[in-house]
């Protein structure tokens, strides 16, 4: 008999390319079925508290609303275009714009976050032999430019609340003194608002950090929508900062991954600041990304734009006021839409009550230790009082109410220099050991729960017994996010 030949010899369809990827065709789903497209889905009909990032609240309050679909909107660089760093096109003239109304000299676009252009900012003004003044408090994105750029940061570090387990402010005359200190200083990193909202004293920082001839940059990621209220703090560029990076999405309203860095003075080389970006920014940037950054801003210079953050500030603030006459917790902040509620007196850690909530559909942006921060961003924050009100409430009985006593403050000095730099210490031979055994060891990685992504520990610090007992404090509070080993140079 005649075997079909589809079966037999070298030729059996079993192995064919074509036969394979027919069969994996009938055996994959759907297109709509497929994981992430059923996740988001399903996350789209689910209608939880959603007090996180991005802004918008999940399409509640969106710069543009039409189309509804984005592919119309996701193109490449046409000529009519363009892109962040070419000088003709739509995105350049967008740019300039937004350059002009930040009275600004350069402003550009970037769709890898704020931590693209933060990477691209340091790299453009520090090389591996540059002293950069970094804050302790730092995004891991920074510690990564220090990594890329090759330098050791000299590492300051700010007031620490106890009570609330949350780093403060710089004072201006903290800085001060570190200048003096540190000796001549390439760059000075600030950060402010932090991820809760505190701000700085800009304007005296930039002034001091300026006195000494040293430029500034400021992670400004958490307050893109300061300077557009006179009830909030003044924005970094009218500060007089030289460069300037917000994330658009945290405050504007605009999609994720959207961010803006602006430039001003003769301290930024523009070409230098251009060859940076080229390093770290994608070739192929999203046109629909950058639409949503050029309107998120656009939209607030416009009365309704002004007067919807108005009325979203209205209504945060009334929300708050609920919240503490009946007696639920609130840490201060600078910024009215972050309401940072204070753990620690309900008995639990940040952690704890963001698993709490989570299980609850409360979903919340960001624990710390003794906080748990909810982004307010620009939905309707009135519908939130009854239910957010009775849910705290519910969890403070939940936890007893027996307050936890203050942190240990952390055993850093106000200004010290790793033993090995951070990029040199990552890529050196490692091994993992148990954190009570690391007594003495390099760190070749870097310690950090996430959200923030603040590292508790940089690669090339020595473990000391102090900063070893602190790391195991914070562990008890941090739970599974922070491991019970460390990597350390082999």
């Amino acid at each position: 008999m005649q075997r079909d030949s589809a079966g037999s010899g070298d030729d059996c369809g079993g192995n064919s390319p074509d036969f394979k990827s027919a069969v994996a065709a009938a055996l994959l789903p759907r297109p709509e079925c497929w994981p992430l497209r059923s996740a988001l889905a399903r996350e789209r009909a689910h209608s939880p508290l959603a007090l996180h990032l991005p802004a918008h609240r999940r399409g509640q309050a969106p710069a543009f609303r039409r189309p509804r679909l984005p592919w119309a909107w996701d193109l490449p660089e046409l000529p009519t275009i363009g892109g962040p760093l070419l000088v003709d096109g739509a995105v350049a003239e967008s740019q300039a714009l937004i350059a002009q109304a930040q009275g600004v000299d350069f402003s550009w676009y970037g769709v890898n976050g704020a931590s693209g252009l933060l990477q691209a900012a340091v790299l453009a003004l520090a090389g591996p032999s540059a002293r950069v003044l970094l804050p302790r408090h730092h995004h891991r994105s920074l510690l990564h430019a220090a990594v890329l750029a090759g330098f050791n940061p000299l590492l300051y570090t700010v007031p620490f609340d106890a009570a609330a387990g949350l780093w403060q402010p710089l004072p201006p005359q903290q800085l001060e003194q570190l200048l003096q200190q540190a000796g001549p200083v390439d760059l000075l990193v600030l950060l402010s608002p932090t991820y809760q909202g505190l701000a700085s004293d800009l304007p005296s920082l930039v002034a001091i950090a300026h006195r000494h001839g040293v430029p500034v940059l400021v992670d400004e990621a958490h307050g893109a929508h300061f300077g557009f209220d006179p009830t909030l703090p003044k924005a970094a560029t009218a500060a007089g900062a030289d460069l300037v990076v917000q994330s658009l999405h945290k405050s504007l309203g605009a999609l994720a991954q959207t961010a803006v860095l602006h430039a001003q003075g003769p301290r930024v080389d523009r070409d230098h600041l251009c060859q940076a970006l080229e390093w770290v920014q994608s070739s192929s940037p999203s046109a629909l990304l950058m639409l949503s950054a050029e309107q998120s801003i656009a939209q607030r210079y416009t009365s309704g734009g002004q007067r919807q953050l108005r009325r979203c500030l209205h209504q945060a603030r009334a929300l708050r006021d609920v919240l503490q006459a009946h007696g639920i917790p609130l840490l201060t902040s600078d910024d009215p839409l972050r309401l940072v509620l204070h753990t620690a007196p309900l008995g639990c850690s940040g952690a704890q009550a963001d698993a709490w909530l989570m299980a609850r559909d409360v979903v919340a942006e960001c624990p710390e230790v003794f906080s748990l921060t909810f982004c307010l961003g620009l939905g309707n924050s009135q519908r939130l009082q009854r239910p957010l009100l009775q849910t705290l409430q519910t969890l403070r009985r939940a936890f007893g109410e027996v307050p936890l006593q203050p942190l240990q403050p952390p055993p850093l000095p106000a200004l010290c220099e790793p033993e090995l730099s951070p990029g040199a210490a990552w890529r050196s031979p490692s091994r993992q050991v148990p954190l009570a055994q690391a007594h003495g060891c390099l760190a070749a990685r870097p310690v950090c729960p996430y959200p923030p992504g603040i590292p508790l520990l940089l690669p090339g610090e020595r473990l000391d017994a102090e900063r070893l007992a602190w790391l195991a404090q914070q562990r008890l509070l941090w739970g599974e996010q922070i491991a019970d080993t460390v990597t350390v140079l082999a």
